[in-house]
This record gives structure tokens, sequence and C-alpha cells, in this order.
């Protein structure tokens, strides 16, 4: 049963790939790698779970949280240019 539920999430993986490959936009295909990176999280998990190694949910939690700041450094490079830039409000303070 979770052999079949982690081939389900490699053909999830699987399409996800196709969408950030093929994505119109540069925010499609981030949000594509957010979702490849979430999916991978889940793979880990279920391959933990499969070889009964609950080491393996550590990984994943750590991969997940690498997965968000990556996430958010890439769309604050694409929106400022640059990663140093301070965000400003409305009103450029």
């Amino acid at each position: 049963m979770f052999a079949v539920t982690a081939f389900a999430v490699l053909i999830a993986l699987g399409i996800a790939l196709g969408r950030a490959f093929l994505g119109p936009t540069v925010f499609d295909r981030i949000l594509a790698v957010n979702s490849v990176g979430t999916k991978t999280v889940l793979l880990i998990a279920i391959l933990g779970f499969l070889t009964e190694r609950p080491e393996f949910l550590d990984i994943a939690i750590v991969y997940a949280l690498i997965n968000f700041i990556g996430v958010v450094a890439v769309l604050k490079f694409v929106k400022y240019g640059d990663l140093a830039a301070a965000s400003r409000g409305e009103d450029g303070l």
C-alpha cells in the first residue's frame, strides 16, 4: 500500500517538474519548484516509513525548512533583484 503511495508521489513529482520546465511565467516555475520540494519531503517520509527508519522524518523536516527558505530567497531576488535590498512598504519606508 505504501509503495503505491510512493509511486503516486513520484508521478506527481514528475508532473510538477514538467510545470517547472514549461511554466509560462517565472512565478509558475517557482511554485512548481516549491511543489517539487514538498513532494520530495513526502517521498523521504514515506521511504523512512517503508524502511522503518524514523530518523528519515528528521531529514524530511530539515529539507522542508531549507526548501521554504530557498523559495523565499528566490522570490525576494525576483521581486527586488537583490537579496540584500530592504523591502519597502507603501509609504516608501
